[in-house]
């Protein structure tokens, strides 16, 4: 892993991976409206949602990607509670998780 990356390119490495892998992904970009702003269309509690929804078989994971400086949100960090509260694994991956990123999505952990 590059040390500067920038989250888009760490998701599309995510993504490849957990393809390659077998897994089923699902990643929700924001869009530039008319006006020049930047949104993810989503109706009721949308905001904070994690960046990456991974199935596998029985294996379901929410993932909320970060990369540099960047914090998780209250949003994200309340969704990834209420996933854990429901039994399913949420995790956040920084570039620096790349090993752990790679066990999870290969089964070993």
């Amino acid at each position: 892993m590059k040390a500067t990356i920038s989250e888009a390119d760490f998701t599309r490495q995510v993504l490849d991976l957990a393809r390659l892998l077998g897994w089923r992904t699902a990643h929700f970009r924001p869009g530039m409206m008319r006006s020049g702003k930047w949104v993810t269309p989503v109706q009721g509690d949308g905001k904070g949602f994690p960046d990456l929804v991974l199935v596998r078989g029985p294996v379901l994971l929410f993932v909320e990607l970060k990369v540099g400086r960047n914090k998780i949100t209250f949003e994200q960090g309340m969704w990834l509670a209420a996933f854990k509260r429901a039994g399913q694994r949420a995790l956040l991956w920084t570039p620096a998780d790349w090993p752990d990123i790679e066990k999870v999505l290969r089964g070993d952990s």
